[in-house]
């Protein structure tokens, strides 16, 4: 299931082979092969891209495949882009997890073990799903590294809830409630909720679980400070945050390339500050987008979205 980091995906235009204020992304990354890079990992703030090559979940939701294929052109698109991070930050491509047919719970258990070696040698993850199913794997990580009793804030900035019965199986829909489920250390507030994305059993099943959400429409330009005091007092209730965005929130002019389109979905620009209000409080530790897929996206759109959405993310970290 594990595939190592490729030098393939890291090339693009040099405006300069000296001058590090010239450089782009591709010129930065390192590769960290997981199955042999044990070492904890030395000064400065280090990162890791990590990969979840899966559309099994979206397939069972009943999605449009094609999400598979995001991490390879994400990092693709994410090579172009200029160097603005730290002179001392260390970005590591450290390689994919691949789920093998329709393996899909043993995948995400293989992400959540990658996403917990990489806290362990002091790199923030950085998960490039697949559908949103990657979230569980990335939640795995998180709880293996934290240990039962740290309490986790998660925060989704999605369209939907994801909250869906899995008496049948899970799937990209049920992630958030499988947590809840199984973890009372766990809360959960979802940004961009939109009332036409979601059933009104669903609206239920949230307010059973004290779910928080803000609707789509709260995050206009005349409403975001009541949803930025929102998150804050959400993420006041935990000793640790993280953030998980599911691409299908922006709005399909701008983000064509997803599983469930959404004509009513965010601007792009609010996605980017509330993705930067977020990641740049303490106690966020790790970050993941999802639901792109390349085989829907006019123009390369979705993706070009991801990847600065992810340099957005790396640039503002805890600042």
């Amino acid at each position: 299931m594990y595939i190592q980091p490729s030098s393939n995906h890291w090339s693009g235009r040099i405006d300069s082979e000296t001058d590090p204020l010239s450089f782009r992304f591709h010129q930065q990354v390192k590769l960290m092969d997981l199955a042999a890079d044990t070492k904890e990992v030395g000064v400065g703030q280090s990162f890791g891209l990590i990969g979840f090559r899966c559309d099994e979940g979206v397939i069972r939701n009943r999605g449009r495949r094609g999400a598979a294929k995001a991490p390879e052109e994400v990092r693709l698109a994410i090579a172009k882009l200029p160097w603005h991070l730290q002179p001392n930050a260390n970005v590591f491509d450290t390689g994919d997890i691949a789920c093998v047919g329709e393996n899909m719970e043993e995948a995400q258990v293989e992400l959540g073990k990658a996403v917990s070696s990489l806290f362990k040698k002091g790199v923030t993850p950085f998960i490039i799903g697949g559908g949103h199913e990657t979230f569980y794997g990335h939640y795995l990580g998180v709880r293996e590294y934290l240990g039962p009793e740290a309490s986790v804030g998660i925060i989704n900035i999605d369209a939907h809830f994801d909250m869906r019965p899995y008496d049948q199986q899970t799937s990209s829909g049920t992630m958030f409630k499988q947590i809840l489920d199984q973890d009372q250390n766990c809360g959960y507030l979802a940004a961009g909720i939109q009332k036409l994305g979601n059933t009104a059993a669903l609206f239920e099943t949230a307010r059973k679980y004290n779910v928080s959400y803000i609707l789509e429409e709260q995050l206009l330009s005349a409403e975001t400070a009541g949803a930025l005091k929102q998150i804050d007092d959400f993420a006041v209730q935990y000793d640790t945050l993280i953030l998980t965005l599911c691409t299908d929130a922006i709005n399909s002019s701008f983000a064509p390339g997803v599983s469930a389109p959404s004509p009513f979905g965010l601007d792009p620009k609010t996605v980017r500050k509330l993705v930067r209000y977020i990641v740049s409080k303490d106690k966020t530790i790790s970050f993941d987008v999802c639901e792109v897929n390349p085989s829907f996206d006019e123009g390369k759109k979705t993706i070009a979205l991801a990847a600065h959405f992810i340099m957005e993310a790396l640039m503002n970290f805890n600042k």
